[in-house]
């Protein structure tokens, strides 16, 4: 199924828009798109008139050029009728806002529109949803741009049964520093559904991971989707809802989806290498690492902190995560001693976690990672960075990620984000290491790795 329509349209009809009622979800679709993207987008509404002194056009056969891709949000009763409209003009797929099937108890709504879309091969997401957010090409949402927070764009693929989760989501990647590719709500996914969303990600060349937020499947289709995922070539993390009773029966009034039983569920995406996030955070944090590290790792960790204290509390974390800390090999911790700086020689701690203490300066740390790296018992970073340290300079974080990128095994750094220590985070994240603002985020990060590394 090709979506292309969908994500990267050249030519767009808004359809029920208001000449009367400026805050229509509509009139809020056109006036983005119209202003903001790069896609000629066209008014709709059988009343005609103008908008803005733009024409309104009466029905999208009037259009006189072609569509790509047809937004439509009017009333549910009237949607069969607007997707004949639109599949007669030739338009290439849409976006249906319009709610009030499904999820309202009317299946046989929602099949009348699925039936004729099916016939004609014409692609659509939702009903119910808020549609597609594509950075630089479409932006579908019917919530104000001015009100929304857009993660830059990026290397996720995020794919979401609730437009509500969806925003959400967007300000959490926003505020973590991570991209998107594209964001899609699918809402009650009566056409485009999960796998077909894999599907079109997994070949989209600006995608390195795939997200979704789950809250259900109809029969059979939660294992066509563990199917198709694991044979997918990207990484996949998944945030399943409906896990229980409450929030079971919440997920079919919802989106008219069917919950099952989540721990059956679970234990099959652990089977077939998915990440399941267990929480916004979690997912946030997954989708980070592996944007960096997509091939993932087996969960051995090798800690390098300035505080023991930071040690201690990371090495909890691994252990409540289920990440082994290992003994590093008696070589490794000869090497890393004989090259530390005079001062910090007789009281660095040198068992994993290492304690380098906050006497340290850069190259005590360039030296723990490199050959911590370099030990066959650790196959993953964590770097715990206390800026604030005298010896650290601003430079740590692209020094540490050239030695990361020489040694070839994941690095991923703790530093505290505020905007003081931007430039040591920037020289992480230029050089496409993971930084995580707390100590738990970055255990959560190296554990991503290991729920998507090759069972």
């Amino acid at each position: 199924m090709d979506l292309t329509c969908l994500f990267r349209p050249s030519s767009m009809a808004v359809i029920g828009v208001s000449t009367t009622h400026d805050h229509h979800p509509a009139n809020v679709i056109y006036n983005k798109n119209h202003l903001r993207y790069p896609v000629q987008t066209f008014a709709v509404n059988p009343k005609g008139g103008q908008l803005n002194r733009a024409p309104v056009y009466g029905s999208v056969g009037q259009i006189e050029t072609a569509v790509d891709l047809a937004v439509i949000a009017v009333r549910s009763r009237f949607v069969p009728d607007v997707v004949a409209q639109c599949i007669e003009k030739g338009v290439k797929g849409a976006v249906i806002i319009s709610g009030g099937f499904a999820e309202t108890g009317d299946k046989n709504l929602q099949k009348e529109v699925t039936d004729l879309a099916a016939q004609a091969d014409f692609p659509f997401v939702g009903p119910n949803c808020l549609g597609i957010y594509s950075p630089d090409a479409v932006d579908t949402f019917f919530l104000p741009g001015e009100r929304i927070i857009h993660p830059k764009k990026g290397n996720i693929g995020f794919v979401s049964q609730s437009g509500g989760v969806l925003v959400d989501q967007m300000v959490k990647f926003a505020g973590q520093g991570i991209g998107v590719s594209a964001a899609v709500s699918i809402g009650n996914k009566a056409c485009i559904r999960e796998t077909h969303m894999i599907d079109w990600f997994e070949q989209d060349l600006g995608t390195r991971v795939i997200a979704f937020y789950i809250e259900g499947f109809e029969c059979r289709e939660g294992r066509e989707f563990i199917q198709r995922a694991h044979t997918c070539t990207k990484p996949i993390v998944v945030l399943k809802a409906g896990k229980t009773a409450r929030g079971i029966a919440a997920a079919s009034s919802h989106t008219a989806s069917v919950a099952g039983d989540y721990r059956v569920f679970s234990e099959i995406m652990a089977q077939h290498c998915v990440a399941e996030a267990d929480t916004e955070y979690e997912l946030t944090s997954f989708c980070e690492a592996l944007s960096c590290y997509p091939k993932g790792s087996s969960g051995h960790i090798g800690i390098v902190s300035l505080s023991g204290g930071h040690g201690v509390v990371a090495a909890d974390a691994c252990g409540h995560h289920g990440l082994d800390i290992p003994e590093i090999a008696e070589q490794t911790a000869d090497a890393i001693h004989s090259r530390l700086s005079p001062e910090i020689q007789a009281i660095a701690s040198l068992k994993n976690p290492l304690d380098l203490t906050g006497s340290c300066v850069d190259d005590d740390i360039l030296t723990a990672v490199r050959h911590l790296s370099r030990d066959s018992h650790i196959d993953c970073i964590l770097a715990l960075l206390l800026p604030y340290s005298p010896g650290i300079s601003a430079d740590i974080g692209a020094k540490l990620s050239q030695v990361a990128r020489n040694e070839g095994k994941p690095l991923i750094a703790y530093v505290p984000k505020e905007d003081k220590y931007k430039i040591i985070i920037e020289g992480f994240e230029l050089n496409r290491i993971p930084v995580a603002s707390s100590v738990e985020g970055a255990v959560l990060m190296a554990k991503a790795l290991k729920r998507c590394h090759p069972c």
